[in-house]
């Protein structure tokens, strides 16, 4: 048989064992579609071209994805380097393999520019951000491993370049998606070209001691594999040497030799499930001397990645370190596969023990949302958003920049720099000149043409940028360069909203008034506040509707003021001596009404309070008291401190005949004492209570007693008898109340 057909044959078997029904004609198809489009093409090698997607193909199948993932594997270079179209994939394979290739193809004409740690994240994340389907980025991944297996028969540039690109960007994005065997696979062949001579230096070394290290794993391995068969715990047990990337790592980082390397060998023991991990533990550190402080319980606290084991290092025959990961068949599937583990494992997948890192949390919501699903549906549905607030765009010099999603040149301009920005008079996107609305993806190439005599921002801009960071430049800019604009805008806009409100701009103005105003909207000068309105930092809406609260507060205070000294005659005539008694008599004159709407017998124009301490309202009978220096004191006739048996003889002439105004009256305070079972919720329905009887309240506090029962206290305004019994019973009818008062004097 035709080698390139073995191939393929070998291809269909592997993926036929794991997916049931295959149809085979389909993907037969596809390999004689993609064979057909590459014909005459080799590879560096000299090997024909489609051995490369039939080895892609192959890694795809390992990790057990989906058939349209081995199809697309298949295709995936097809559009990119003949004539094949979207179209006709489509057409022929289903709209899913298309986007698939397509997604691909993408990635792959993406431009790298090797540059410090952060602009790798933003292209690890600009990646992430273009693959909305995460198979596109799985199936990218399998496609650089291929590569880099056959790296030999690059240039020596190429190499370097394509491995660099590896261990920056592709290596890292494997152990995102918690594809550990992957990830070492690449560091390894990566490191062999960035470091030739300490690749082959460590090469060199662990070969001359592997037949030490072939001994001393197989010798240990026996001996945990016996402890576990003494201990009656199923489980299979395996050793092995550290990769060569993470040796190199810690030798040349570190300036450590290979004996001081801490745990250069590492032994795996999968057990079937969880329990059976800390059995297993307990043994392992009765058998060997465990290391303090290098236990770590990954299945209590996951890694971010999904990642979950039991670390510990002991110290084995003759003093070697070593270390020992426990996990269970599930976890060690989700360990060396990560996220691609769900369709050929798909138990493993379910557990809602994973990390909470924002950078992973996709992965937990994606596992979790499709738990109950099987693996096609989860295929079919499977889309990766996690950067979808953020759009990631390139420099002409290859820069990343992270953007707002939605964002447009402008935010691209004052990202660079606010004189970027304030000296913008264009924009090219992907070479064409655009609109400065134009909306920004992935990927895109942007240009910023700027020019010494440009004027600066426009305000449209304001609303155009989508950035707070964009947004905030541009004010600065006016707020800078504009003042004598700004306040002139502002001003027109402030007083538009003036006359909106009907306000007067003599109000404010007013050398007693501007001051306090001023303080209001936290401005030294109206200029200042021009300014601020003119430039964005604030708006003549929320300061005029500050201004108009003030202007209230000052009204208030104004009329008090007035009131306040029209009464000082009337005190002083009620009340003309601090000691001595009053004689009432003189007094007697005509029966004069109060503003309060109370009648005081004998007495016209004076001062009069309600008692706090009983608070009357008409209907009530009443009787006052004059007091010294503050008019006639009113109190229901019930009230204990109005009680003739209470009344201090030296004080009878002071107690008068009040009575009500008849007819309409204003609001008049009062207060009131609930008595109610204590439970969730009785504040609220005692507030819901004054609601619907529409009276306006005061105060209203509640206090917990030691015996299961509550007290609330309310103030509120009626404007007679009759509308607070009214108020009473509809306290009364609350569940839980059993008795409701007014204040009584006390």
């Amino acid at each position: 048989m035709d080698p390139i057909l073995e191939r393929y044959q070998a291809l269909e078997d592997k993926v036929a064992a794991y997916t049931p029904n295959l149809d085979t004609k389909r993907l037969f198809d596809a390999f004689t579609y993609a064979d057909t489009e590459h014909h005459g093409q080799l590879r560096k090698s000299g090997e024909p071209y489609i051995i490369h997607p039939l080895a892609v193909a192959d890694i795809v199948a390992d990790l057990g994805l989906d058939v349209d993932s081995v199809i697309a594997a298949l295709l995936h270079d097809c559009i990119e380097d003949t004539d094949a179209t979207h179209e006709e994939i489509a057409k022929k394979f289903g709209k899913s393999v298309a986007e698939l290739v397509e997604g691909v193809t993408k990635l792959t004409r993406v431009q790298y520019v090797s540059k410090e740690e952060e602009q790798m994240e933003n292209l690890r994340k600009m990646l992430m951000a273009m693959a909305h389907d995460i198979r596109v980025i799985l199936i990218k991944i399998c496609d650089r491993l291929h590569n880099m297996r056959t790296m030999e028969y690059q240039s020596p540039r190429k190499q370097r370049e394509k491995s660099l690109e590896t261990m920056e960007i592709y290596a890292p994005l494997a152990h995102r998606l918690g594809m550990q065997k992957l990830k070492w696979e690449l560091e390894d062949l990566s490191l062999r070209y960035l470091d030739p001579v300490g690749y082959k230096e460590i090469e060199e070394e662990m070969s001359a001691r592997s037949a030490a290290h072939e001994e001393f794993l197989a010798s240990i391995q026996l001996r945990i594999q016996q402890r576990m068969e003494q201990e009656g715990i199923r489980c299979k047990v395996y050793g092995r040497v550290k990769h060569t990337y993470s040796i190199y790592r810690k030798m040349f980082a570190q300036n450590k030799t290979l004996d001081e390397i801490f745990d250069l060998y590492a032994f795996r023991v999968i057990v079937d499930d969880i329990p059976e991990c800390y059995n297993v533990l307990g043994c392992i550190h009765d058998m060997f001397k465990p290391v303090l402080g290098r236990f770590k319980d990954y299945i209590g606290t996951p890694k971010p990645n999904m990642y979950q084991s039991l670390h510990t290092t002991v110290i084995g025959r003759e003093g070697i370190p070593f270390e020992v990961q426990i996990r269970t068949w599930e976890m060690h599937q989700t360990a060396e596969y990560g996220i691609a583990a769900h369709w050929k494992y798909k138990q493993g997948m379910a557990n809602k023990k994973l990390g909470s890192e924002v950078d992973f949390e996709w992965v937990r919501k994606l596992l979790e949302s499709q738990q109950d699903t099987d693996a096609e549906e989860f295929v079919r549905t499977l889309k990766v958003d996690m950067f979808s607030d953020e759009v990631f765009v390139f420099t002409p010099n290859g820069d990343v920049k992270s953007l707002p999603a939605g964002a447009t040149p402008i935010d691209f301009a004052y990202n660079i720099h606010s004189a970027v920005g304030n000296s913008m008079v264009g924009a090219r996107v992907n070479g064409r000149m655009v609109p400065y609305d134009t909306h920004l993806k992935n990927g895109d190439i942007v240009e910023v043409l700027t020019s010494k005599a440009a004027k600066g921002p426009s305000r449209d801009w304001l609303k155009i940028a989508k950035s707070n960071e964009a947004r905030n430049k541009i004010r600065q800019w006016f707020k800078r360069e504009r003042r004598e604009e700004n306040i002139a805008t502002g001003r027109a806009l402030f007083e538009s909203e003036l006359k909106h409100a009907k306000i007067p701009l003599s109000s404010i103005t007013a050398e007693d008034v501007l001051p306090s105003i001023l303080r209001k909207v936290r401005f030294g000068t109206l200029d200042e506040l021009y300014a601020s309105i003119g430039y964005g930092g604030t708006t003549a809406v929320k300061s005029v509707a500050r201004i108009k609260d003030e202007l209230l507060r000052l009204g208030r205070l104004k009329a008090e003021k007035a009131a306040a000294s029209s009464r000082t005659t009337a005190e002083s005539v009620i009340v003309p001596g601090t000691a001595a008694p009053v004689d009432v008599s003189q007094l007697k004159g005509s029966n004069k009404h109060t503003d309060s709407g109370i009648i005081v017998e004998g007495l016209g124009n004076c001062l009069v309070k309600f008692a706090k301490c009983c608070t009357p309202v008409p209907g009530d009978p009443v009787i006052g008291f004059i007091t010294r220096g503050y008019g006639v004191s009113v109190h229901r006739a019930d009230c204990p401190n109005a009680a003739p048996e209470n009344r201090k003889p030296e004080e009878a002439a002071r107690w008068v005949k009040v009575s009500w105004v008849e007819g309409s009256l204003p609001s008049y305070q009062t207060s009131l004492e609930l008595s109610a079972k204590d439970r969730d919720g009785l504040t609220l329905d005692v507030a819901m209570a004054l609601s619907s009887a529409k009276v306006k309240v005061s105060a209203l506090s509640a206090r917990s007693m030691p015996d299961g029962y509550a007290s609330v206290s309310v103030v509120l305004e009626v404007k007679d008898r009759e509308e607070l019994s009214s108020v009473i019973n509809k306290l009364n009818n609350i569940q839980g109340v059993y008795q409701v008062v007014r204040a009584s004097g006390k």
